[in-house]
């Protein structure tokens, strides 16, 4: 049981070590006189700033489609409209966590035969990394999209690390897949790391605590009957990627029975979409508005290789069916620069950003949301996250 005064303890920054003392004794002329020595700052806790969760703070409520394939990213090659096509889609809920190694890639495998010039379709997260791969690999690129980044599916993202999210259909994903997306979620995470302590923090940590227990909710349960099982490939990081550990009783401030405790990377999407997009155009690259609504209007390009990066929008340019709609919804509050956690509580996860608070409804297995291509917002689950993570502290 964590008890009011241990919860104020930790509330108030004090923490586990106490104070150092030391105790002598000097014998002088028969004389004994007790030494001890001043006292030291301990190491202590910082406090947790508490979320502050009503509805009336909620600035907006934005929804994404993740483009779910079973097989996992879409990364062949294929001749259309006069046009060597190498596709650069179908990701799922891990776009920005798998974007440097997938565009990687797909890079690859544009420049393959020599060429220089190269034309990349969508201007989201693997967009751009695709982009910026080519340009600083020699080749002369144009972006050509229907919206800049803010307006794109990818700005929408929760910006947590997650590059196993709805990734793949372990059960149908090629045999070979497992040690694919390693690569590409190791060349991603050692990109990321070197963009960490820049202005604006487009790359940054966050400690995260998942609350268990005692109400809390408990570990997502077993898959439903005729459900897709996502993959899992999280263990293959294990060496890279810092761990989760339950805390003693009495060091958190959580009235819940369990809590494990961890440090994850995050993106401030906002600000890493604005690095890159000006990195791209300083370095010569260029962005062009246009529309495309069928493969063959590929033909008005001037380029002779196209690097496909369209996201969820593949599934109606190119027909692809094999595209699942996941729609997922983050109620936005303001930004509160004293939190630098996150919370997993009820189904409901929260994460701190410098351009606001994400609260995100998750759902109490992965089908939640899976197969709806309604992105229309619902103020009802918005309201409904943020209630319930307001009882938390309410509670606390």
């Amino acid at each position: 049981m964590i008890t009011t005064s241990s919860r104020r303890a930790v509330l108030a920054g004090l923490g586990g070590l106490g104070t150092t003392s030391l105790a002598g004794c000097v014998t002088q002329g028969g004389t004994a006189s007790g030494l001890i020595a001043p006292s030291r700052p301990a190491f202590v806790v910082p406090p947790l700033a508490p979320l502050r969760m009503s509805v009336d703070r909620i600035t907006k409520i934005t929804v994404c489609l993740r483009p779910f394939r079973a097989a996992g990213p879409r990364l062949d090659v294929e001749q259309v409209a006069g046009k060597r096509v190498v596709h650069n889609y179908g990701h799922g809920g891990s776009g920005w966590s798998l974007s440097w190694g997938s565009s990687t890639i797909a890079a690859g495998k544009a420049l393959e035969g020599g060429t220089k010039e190269v034309a990349v379709i969508g201007c989201g997260a693997l967009g751009l990394t695709s982009a910026l791969l080519l340009q600083r690999a020699g080749a002369k690129v144009t972006i050509y999209a229907k919206e800049r980044t803010p307006q794109t599916r990818s700005f929408r993202a929760t910006g947590t690390w997650s590059p196993d999210s709805r990734v793949a259909d372990a059960d149908k994903a090629a045999p070979g897949f497992p040690a694919l997306w390693e690569e590409m979620a190791r060349t991603s995470y050692a990109a990321y790391q070197t963009l960490l302590g820049l202005p604006g923090e487009p790359v940054s940590w966050s400690d995260r605590y998942t609350l268990l227990g005692g109400g809390a909710g408990g570990p997502r349960g077993p898959r439903p009957a005729g459900s897709v099982h996502f993959a899992e490939y999280g263990e293959r990081l294990h060496d890279i990627v810092p761990g989760f550990q339950d805390l003693p009783a009495g060091s958190h401030p959580f009235p819940v029975e369990r809590v494990r405790h961890g440090t994850s990377m995050q993106f401030n999407v906002s600000d890493l979409a604005h690095m890159l997009t000006n990195d791209f155009l300083a370095e010569g690259g260029r962005i062009v508005a246009m529309t495309f609504d069928t493969p063959a209007d590929l033909a008005r390009l001037s380029e002779p290789v196209v690097v496909n990066c369209t996201g969820y929008g593949a599934r109606a340019l190119w027909k692809d069916e094999t595209i699942t709609p996941v729609r997922g919804q983050i109620a936005w509050l303001a930004a509160q620069p004293e939190v630098h956690y996150g919370v997993y509580y009820k189904h409901v996860s929260v994460l701190p950003r410098p351009d606001g608070i994400v609260v995100q409804y998750v759902g109490d297995s992965d089908m939640w949301g899976y197969g709806i291509e309604v992105e229309r917002p619902d103020r009802a689950e918005a309201e409904n996250a943020v209630t319930t993570i307001a009882s938390l502290y309410e509670r606390a």
